[in-house]
């Protein structure tokens, strides 16, 4: 029997999927629905298993593996599981420099 997790989204994932929509509706809200639909629908799935999403490459690379990715091109959906729960940190536009995104993110950021 496969487990189950429970999904939660961030503040930040889900201004980033806000601002996505927002950005993609201007020109093709019909576009703007199945994208959305789409991004909800393939993040779900994290609920039976999580495991499947890769490491982040660029984050492996520096020697953090507890950071997942699902990717639906052309975004990228970070998240981390943590018990039995897979919380989704943040969706970045896989077309863009991941580690500056990052970066600029944690620069930001209000601790």
């Amino acid at each position: 029997m496969s487990h189950k997790y429970d999904v939660i989204w961030s503040y930040v994932a889900e201004d980033d999927l806000r601002n996505i929509i927002e950005y993609i509706a201007e020109d093709n809200p019909d576009n703007a629905s199945k994208v959305f639909k789409k991004i909800k629908q393939k993040v779900s799935s994290l609920y039976i298993l999580p495991e499947r999403g890769r490491i982040v490459q660029e984050l492996r690379d520096q020697g953090i593996l507890q950071y997942r990715e699902l990717m639906i091109s052309p975004w990228r959906v970070i998240y981390r599981i943590s018990g039995k729960s897979a919380s989704v940190l943040s969706i970045l536009d896989s077309r863009q420099n991941i580690e500056d995104l990052l970066l600029k993110r944690l620069i930001n950021s209000k601790l």
